[in-house]
């Protein structure tokens, strides 16, 4: 990009004006925002590279509409802001669709079903999502995890419900006991865990999540996009994709190898 591309969108952003999809749609790159620290789903790898079960999902569905991804960090909240502003098309990073998620973004057809769990220390006195009464509890600010926690706080007895800007402060204070569990996604935790000595999850919480590509609301790609998703699924891609991953098969019937319409709001 040169110096005089880049004053011009500078111009278009103070003016308002949506450039960034129809910018990266003609230089032939889709602009995708990825939380660094979030494996298997996302990570940055030594090299400086993202890599991760999204990363390839997004890789090849862009490839498959002829287009590459740039794709940058950003912490987990910012990346609703920055698809909401056209900073970015994509954001990968577990994120769950929701009715109020879909009145300010879009996003394709679900790629994984997920669960939230309850976090804790294995010699803890917290067994089960009933003894995080009284108990502070931390969760990824901007998450659904937080969602949950906040709604269910006074229902739970929870006597705080602390936020953090990223998945890895929020476990090591975990840890290092300065909050009694943690409410979050199951896979990233799990995944955690095999690198982190004394935390499991203990208790599963059924909210039937299911986690999409969030695009900049009606972004002209979101159809291409969702449509090389369907063909992901139809051709086994995906399924391969999830091997990769977490070892096994996707599960019969799961939104991995389930074809399915664009969520609406």
């Amino acid at each position: 990009m040169n110096f005089t591309r880049r004053n011009l969108l500078m111009i278009a952003a103070v003016a308002g004006i949506v450039a960034g999809p129809a910018a990266a749609y003609a230089e032939g790159a889709l602009n995708v925002g990825s939380y660094p620290n979030n494996p298997p789903f996302e990570y940055k790898a030594e090299s400086g590279q993202f890599e991760g079960f999204e990363v390839d999902i997004v890789t090849e569905a862009a490839k498959r509409i002829g287009m590459t991804v740039n794709i940058e960090g950003y912490d987990f909240q910012p990346l609703f802001a920055a698809t909401s502003s056209s900073r970015i098309d994509v954001a990968i990073s577990s994120i769950t669709i929701t009715k109020e998620r879909l009145g300010s973004q879009s996003f394709t057809q679900p790629y994984y079903d997920s669960d939230m769990g309850v976090a804790a220390k294995t010699d803890g006195a917290v067994k089960k999502l009933a003894d995080l009464k009284g108990k502070i509890v931390g969760v990824l600010s901007g998450s659904t995890g937080e969602k949950w926690a906040k709604e269910n706080q006074e229902a739970q007895g929870f006597a705080e419900v602390k936020g953090y800007n990223t998945q890895q402060e929020v476990l090591l204070d975990l840890a290092a006991g300065r909050v009694d569990g943690v409410v979050s996604d199951i896979p990233g935790m799990q995944y955690a865990f095999t690198k982190m000595q004394g935390l499991a999850v203990v208790d599963s919480i059924k909210t039937g999540e299911q986690y999409g590509l969030m695009m900049t609301k009606d972004h002209p790609l979101l159809d291409k996009i969702n449509d090389a998703l369907t063909e992901m699924k139809k051709d086994g891609t995906l399924n391969t994709i999830h091997k990769k991953w977490f070892g096994v098969d996707a599960p019969a019937g799961s939104s991995t190898v389930t074809e399915a319409p664009l969520p609406k709001a």
